[in-house]
């Protein structure tokens, strides 16, 4: 017997998906700016080991520097992010959503339980409710890093006029460091999310979508006594 259980509130599902292409909006962008100064790398002894984009990187994809084009970019789609997001924050805190959403004490020794169940290490998975142990660190962190993106980008787009802010996060060029960091973050965090809703199934997808699931439920057969 199937039953239809709602799952996802309409507030949630819009900021979701409001923000899944905000999001991809910035880190393009924010790549746009990057490519026109291309300065991060991994050198010792004065020899380079790594660099994030190659040449060979510039020359397939033929990009040119483009910085006026994605600071403007940049800077229309940080007031979306920053709304949205200041919304979803607002949202879980007057519902109350924020219970289910928010690590609690055991929820990093249950997160490593389901990473052991998803890697079919382990076969019984840790009980959850709406969201397990691990969801319950992402999605928060995923709001930490906003909020971190926030401050850095400002630090960064007016680093007189949030000398503050700039001073919070260690300099100018640290905060750029942090800005950089945080993006590469979102991009994991985007590659695990996919990988993750692919492996949950469609029902899952759907949930995010029309905001209801559907649940299998079998019915147990009535144990009848026999009377001797």
């Amino acid at each position: 017997m199937k039953t239809i259980k709602e799952k996802h509130s309409l507030a949630m599902r819009w900021c979701h998906w409001v923000n899944f292409p905000v999001l991809a909006i910035m880190i393009w962008s924010g790549m746009l700016i990057y490519w026109a100064n291309d300065e991060y790398s991994i050198k010792l002894f004065g020899h380079t080991f790594f660099r994030f984009f190659p040449n060979g990187f510039y020359k397939t994809l033929n990009i040119p520097f483009r910085l006026a084009e994605g600071m403007a970019w940049h800077f229309l789609f940080m007031w979306f992010f920053a709304i949205n997001g200041v919304l979803y924050i607002l949202y879980t805190i007057i519902s109350g959503d924020w219970r289910e959403l928010v690590p609690k004490r055991n929820s990093f020794k249950e997160a490593w339980q389901v990473l052991l169940h998803d890697l079919h290490i382990r076969k019984i998975a840790p009980p959850q409710k709406k969201y397990n142990a691990a969801q319950r660190i992402a999605y928060t962190a995923i709001i930490v890093m906003g909020l971190g993106s926030v401050i850095t980008g400002l630090a960064i787009y007016k680093p007189v006029q949030f000398y503050y802010l700039t001073w919070i996060c260690g300099g100018y060029h640290f905060a750029r460091i942090l800005h950089f960091a945080l993006t590469l973050g979102y991009v994991f965090f985007f590659v695990i999310h996919i990988v993750q809703v692919i492996l949950a199934g469609w029902n899952n997808f759907r949930s995010v979508i029309s905001g209801f699931e559907v649940i299998d439920s079998e019915r147990k057969p009535a144990v009848q006594k026999i009377k001797k």
